[in-house]
């Protein structure tokens, strides 16, 4: 029976009435969990009429936490007598005391487990009130429906906890894996980081001598770097100075008459260092020309009848998609034509289906890249103008080639010859090194050329190569990827054809 005395904590008595008891009286039995374990293997090895089998356990814990668990025999087939003694017995664990030392000591239910009884009404929970009346919640306990018997945990009570109303299992609390150290491991002191795996170990000496010249090597590495980093910086800072020192020139020459650059050497070379960021859009305007002789309004209408044919569903929605995608890729960078919360993205987005609606008539298509130009355009000028730039500087020959339908296939591969013959000229080390390898113009110069190479210069570069491509024209685009393929020298002679390739792209 499950007891609380005070002073003494829970206590365990085991009453055995006639059908166990030795003489005509019952015996009362107190006894520690270790008595217990053995008095109940004694009983479980007992052969009896309905072989029986009591296991009851008891767990010593530490006082915070105690679960005693206690199978009983489903079986059913034994005679009323002896259900009756197992109906009597009643195991109250010392292990699950917990001690209190102020005088007002807690209120622990009883549990009482009635084998005679149907499955149904076996378990019943009394808890003693205040008065020390005892009181039954009328709660029962019905066992599972399983073959097995089934094990009842029954967890340590305290004063500021109730008995649950289920009797499912409750896990003891799972201690915390202490976390590693973060200093090096046995293995990491041990091993050698200046010689691989495979080859036989170095001496300890020589191990941390070599790792202490590396250790060197890397910190003049990173000096380097740095050193070379601001003098680039410098170089930056000091071109960007002598633009704006010569301003005055481009304000009082070169604006009122661009022509001027292409009779005076000394203003051809002004304009290749770069264009001044205020006066670009109207050079680039200038330049560019209007051959086409569009007017100010052609960016409205066919902005106008793009939103129209969006609206009524015309517009070709494998189009609209291939401009989203190229809309994602556009300058990740600058973050002004992200779609969720660019500035520019509606801009661009009308930009290009207004030039998608322009080309209609001509029977032609979207080409990816595009976006790029269009991005470009943006930045240094308003919608329009940039429109009727965009518009006359994809008309030459060359760009019109590459953005051109298959009609115009036979042109790139005359470009693509042109470029042939120059690298083969200029540089016929990677021309032999291109034709060892079977890598023709086509594996590479589109990808610089379409978006004029926004993807693989930087963008202060960029828009100096667009200030001179709007004085020389398409020309100057083969000198550009001469120039690329003369700085890559060094890392073009890979041995394996898809490294070349990777790199070119």
């Amino acid at each position: 029976m499950l007891e609380r005395q005070p002073g003494k904590g829970l206590q365990m008595q085991l009453a055995l009435d006639d059908a166990f008891a030795d003489g005509d009286d019952d015996q009362s039995l107190e006894f520690s969990s270790a008595a217990a374990r053995e008095h109940l293997a004694e009983q479980e090895h007992r052969p009896t009429a309905d072989q029986v089998t009591e296991t009851s356990s008891v767990d010593e814990l530490d006082t915070s936490t105690s679960i005693s668990t206690l199978r009983l025999d489903d079986s059913t087939s034994g005679t009323k007598s002896d259900s009756a003694s197992f109906a009597s017995r009643t195991i109250t664990p010392t292990c699950c005391t917990k001690r209190t030392t102020t005088g007002n000591e807690p209120i622990y239910p009883t549990v009482h487990i009635d084998v005679s009884q149907p499955p149904s009404r076996r378990i019943s929970v009394i808890t003693q009130t205040g008065d020390g009346t005892a009181a039954s919640n009328g709660t029962h306990y019905p066992e599972p429906p399983s073959p097995a018997p089934p094990a009842l945990d029954l967890p340590t009570t305290t004063a500021s906890s109730s008995l649950p109303n289920t009797l499912a299992s409750v896990p003891p609390p799972q201690s915390r894996r202490p976390s590693r150290s973060t200093g090096p491991t046995v293995f990491q002191k041990v091993v050698s980081k200046t010689r691989p795996h495979f080859l036989p170990p170095k001496d300890r000496q020589e191990d941390l001598k070599h790792l202490a010249d590396w250790e060197a090597m890397m910190e003049r590495s990173r000096a380097a770097e740095e050193k070379r980093r601001k003098a680039l910086q410098e170089r930056r800072l000091a071109r960007e100075l002598r633009i704006e020192q010569s301003i005055h020139v481009w304000e009082k020459v070169i604006a009122p008459d661009w022509r001027v650059v292409h009779r005076d050497p000394a203003l051809r070379k002004l304009w290749w260092h770069g264009i001044p960021t205020k006066l670009r859009a109207s050079m680039w305007e200038r330049a560019a020309g209007n051959a086409l002789t569009l007017s100010k309004d052609n960016y409205r209408t066919c902005l106008s009848r793009a939103k129209r044919a969006l609206s009524s569903g015309v517009f070709p929605a494998e189009t609209l998609e291939a401009i989203e995608e190229d809309i994602i890729v556009t300058l990740p960078a600058l973050h002004i034509f992200h779609p969720q919360n660019g500035a520019l993205y509606q801009d661009l987005k009308d930009l290009l289906c207004a030039w998608v609606v322009s080309r209609a008539d001509e029977g032609l298509g979207y080409t990816p890249g595009i976006s790029r130009i269009a991005a470009m355009i943006l930045i240094n000028m308003s919608a329009p103008q940039g429109f009727v730039v965009m518009r006359n500087l994809l008309e030459r020959h060359c760009l019109r080639s590459f953005y051109g339908d298959t009609n115009t296939k036979e042109d790139v591969e005359a470009y693509y010859r042109i470029f042939d013959t120059l690298l083969a000229d200029s540089m016929p080390k990677i021309y032999f090194n291109f034709k060892q390898h079977q890598i023709s113009p086509a594996a590479y110069l589109p990808n610089w050329l379409i978006p004029l190479f926004l993807d693989h210069l930087p963008f202060e570069a960029c828009a100096r190569l667009w200030d001179v491509v709007m004085l020389e024209g398409d020309s100057f685009l083969f000198r550009a990827a001469l120039a690329v393929l003369a700085v890559l020298e060094p890392r073009l002679f890979f041995p394996e054809r898809q490294e070349l390739l990777d790199l070119l792209k």
